[in-house]
């Protein structure tokens, strides 16, 4: 089964082609706010180097966060766009989850920047099973409640580096970012989200203006 898939829920434009046993290509631009502009050319980029046209796609994989409510919506809305013109399965896999699977085997706490001084967390046991989250809170408030569990494996993730200091007191993995092979490879294997709908936690910092007030002269 030939997967496209999608992530853009953290700064990286993340696409990945899987041919049903591993990752065939793979493109990852960093470049924050600019998933709209990026999307679109690094699929087709991909395409065209493994030398498949859209049609022979079977489905699309997508990330579905939790992330920021721009870059997020990019991905999906593509990734939906896709599957109903090519009329392929669109399955939604969790963002946190595919940056966990890079270090499966042990007890870990992925946490992302979710901006306002906050991360988006979830925890994970040796088989690589979720056990809390995906949840966003102070990285004060997660690592408390690390300490409070007797949580004693790897914290990883960009949220991770970006708040050291609230994190000083866990094991520290390696780097690992949010990316479309993982979500292709976690998806090969059934670890697919209840659905495509995004996980953006909280809601977007713009809002629809009110009813305008009236003047009293």
């Amino acid at each position: 089964m030939l997967t496209l898939s999608i992530d853009t829920s953290s700064i990286v434009t993340s696409v990945a082609l899987h041919d049903g046993v591993d990752v065939v290509q793979s493109v990852d631009e960093t470049a924050p706010h600019r998933h709209g502009e990026l999307l679109a050319p690094a699929i087709d980029a991909m395409l065209r180097s493994a030398g498949v046209g859209p049609r022979a796609l079977d489905r699309i994989a997508v990330g579905v966060g939790p992330g920021p409510f721009t870059g997020l919506r990019v991905g999906l809305m593509t990734a939906r766009a896709l599957g109903h013109a090519l009329d392929i399965e669109v399955v939604g896999v969790g963002s946190l989850d595919a940056i966990a699977a890079q270090l499966a085997g042990q007890p870990l706490v992925v946490a992302t920047d979710a901006r306002r001084r906050e991360v988006y967390w979830a925890t994970y046991g040796a088989d690589g099973s979720r056990t809390a989250g995906p949840a966003v809170d102070t990285p004060v408030d997660v690592a408390r409640r690390l300490r409070e569990s007797g949580f004693d494996g790897q914290v990883i993730g960009p949220g991770r580096d970006i708040y050291a200091e609230a994190f000083a007191d866990f094991v520290t993995g390696p780097e690992v970012l949010a990316s479309a092979a993982w979500v292709a490879r976690l998806a090969a294997v059934g670890w697919t989200a209840a659905s495509t709908a995004p996980l953006y936690l909280r809601r977007p910092d713009a809002t629809a203006p009110g009813p305008r007030k009236t003047a009293l002269l």
